[in-house]
């Protein structure tokens, strides 16, 4: 590369000039141990597309695991698309899996999500992850936090369906407190014990909900075009019989 590219986008330039009826994605720190790709081999002549390794022990500092493992349990909780846990990019990838990942145009990439979108018949293989071989790891906060920005906002919108239902919960309650506040002032005898609170409490929950239900309505519109932007195919066939 004429310059750091990223760790992805060097993972999709290797698949893009990849030639093989198989191909390994794997670290060259060693972390990921080469001796088990025979295995991964044997499940790829059994029928399987993609057969992809979960760590099963980190050995890396507490910080660390603490981080991935939280990232993993979130982005398996809202993900539109079941990434399994404590999967990385460490895989054996079959000829029609590498071309049909290939063919996704998209640029943020998050290469083992796109791999559980495209389908197909895949698996796991646990395996320990070893500590580095050697030098360290230029994998730092800053792009393991664009990494994780990635796999969430490539395969979920809850974050945008969060501001919409937050909206709309404080529309609801600043309407239910109008109406708690009318009720109180003609019909009981303890409305107004602080002057304006009740006003200005409605008012300031009516306008916030009023705000955040409307960018939750953008941001619906924003998901869609988001989504036509990505291009990613509609549907993949995995065989075709009769045509």
């Amino acid at each position: 590369f004429s310059r750091n590219f990223g760790h992805q986008t060097a993972v999709t330039a290797g698949l893009d000039f990849a030639t093989g009826d198989a191909v390994a994605i794997l670290d060259a720190d060693l972390q990921d141990p080469p001796e088990i790709l025979p295995k991964f081999f044997e499940k790829l002549s059994q029928g399987y597309d993609v057969v992809y390794a979960i760590r099963k022990k980190r050995k890396e500092n507490i910080f660390k695991k603490a981080a991935y493992s939280l990232f993993y349990k979130i982005l398996h909780l809202i993900a539109s698309v079941d990434i399994p846990l404590d999967s990385g990019d460490f895989c054996v990838l079959s000829q029609r899996m590498v071309k049909t990942i290939n063919s996704f145009p998209e640029r943020n990439r998050f290469i083992r999500g796109l791999r559980s979108w495209a389908g197909f018949k895949q698996i796991g293989l646990e395996y320990e992850r070893e500590k580095r071989f050697a030098g360290e790891s230029k994998y730092g906060l800053k792009k393991l936090f664009k990494l994780a920005f990635d796999g969430i906002f490539s395969f979920s919108f809850i974050p945008l369906q969060i501001m919409f239902i937050l909206g709309s919960a404080s529309l609801f309650l600043s309407i239910l407190g109008i109406f708690l506040a009318v009720y109180m002032k003609y019909f009981t005898t303890a409305y107004n014990r602080v002057p304006g609170f009740a006003t200005t409490t409605i008012l300031i929950m009516f306008v916030g909900g009023l705000q955040l239900f409307s960018i939750g309505v953008m941001g619906e519109y924003l998901r869609r075009v988001y989504d036509e932007v990505k291009q990613r195919p509609q549907y993949i066939i995995e065989s075709k019989i009769g045509f």
